[in-house]
């Protein structure tokens, strides 16, 4: 029609061209100095303390400190409990990544709700909910206690409270990728002769490596600093049932404090490797994504 103007694309160059984050340089400096004064002094300045105060008395002291048989015990069985609740949750999450992303049954949201249970359940009520359990006086009590089984106030107790608290980490990292894959590689490998167990090995498991490599390391860090579910089912038996952190605050409360500032040391070290492998591993995310 005449009198109509054609559109004109628009020629602006990029470097003119607004985005929805722009803002003016003063804006971004001062978010930018908020953040590192906040991580400063909320994160670094508090593990520089720990070092500081762990070594405050000489390096002997330390020494001393880290090799006493109650701190070796407390370190083992930290070890231990990771070993074994690691693993367990790691199968856990592919299953039920595997099974909320690929199929559709009945009861579905339920498992996803269950999944997520202990993001809002109090590790201290979990741990107790495990006393009522499996205490002597709880519901299965003398049942285990008539078979001599020990649940609470042992290993098996830290083992459970500690995959409880744990248990969606590699489960809900998994789900949304899996589900953002979809079904279509696995549908071909089945289509071209391959069974369910190649598949999974040769498609499934290689395309989530890094994500569950990902979930793993959040799982493992979460078990190596719990201590409100472990603590209400150790019984804090020295020597026997402390981990790591509850090894720390009973030293802190008789008021040796080089000796739980030590101990710290190891867990900021644990955490300080977990923190670079996590880091590593979303830059493999990351440039793996861009080049598909």
């Amino acid at each position: 029609m005449a009198g109509n103007v054609p559109l004109q694309p628009n020629t602006a160059p990029a470097s003119q061209k607004k985005t929805a984050v722009s803002e003016p340089v003063w804006v971004r400096t001062i978010l930018i100095n908020i953040s590192l004064v906040f991580l400063g002094l909320f994160l670094v300045l508090p593990l520089i303390t720990i070092f500081i105060q762990a070594f405050d008395q000489g390096m002997k002291v330390y020494l001393a400190a880290i090799t006493d048989p109650e701190a070796m015990s407390a370190i083992k069985l930290t070890l231990l409990v990771i070993v074994i609740a690691v693993p367990l949750n790691a199968i856990f999450g592919v299953a039920a990544a595997w099974a909320v992303s690929k199929f559709q049954f009945r009861g579905k949201n339920l498992l996803i709700t269950i999944i997520d249970l202990p993001f809002a359940v109090s590790p201290v009520i979990a741990g107790l909910v495990f006393v009522l359990l499996f205490s002597t006086h709880g519901l299965f009590g003398e049942w285990l206690y008539a078979h001599d089984i020990k649940i609470i106030f042992a290993v098996p107790g830290i083992v459970l409270a500690t995959i409880f608290v744990t248990l969606p980490f590699v489960a809900r990292e998994l789900i949304p990728l899996m589900q953002a894959q979809g079904t279509s590689e696995e549908e071909a490998s089945l289509t071209l002769g391959a069974n369910g167990w190649k598949t999974f090995w040769y498609v499934t498991i290689p395309n989530i490596k890094w994500g569950l490599l990902y979930g793993i390391i959040l799982c493992n860090a979460r078990a190596i600093g719990e201590f409100g579910a472990v603590s209400v089912v150790s019984g804090h038996i020295r020597g026997l049932t402390n981990t790591m952190p509850l090894h720390i605050e009973i030293l802190y409360g008789e008021y040796q404090f080089a000796a739980a500032f030590a101990v710290a040391t190891l867990m900021s070290i644990l955490a300080i490797i977990t923190l670079i492998i996590k880091s590593v591993l979303e830059w493999k995310t990351k440039n793996n994504s861009a080049i598909k």
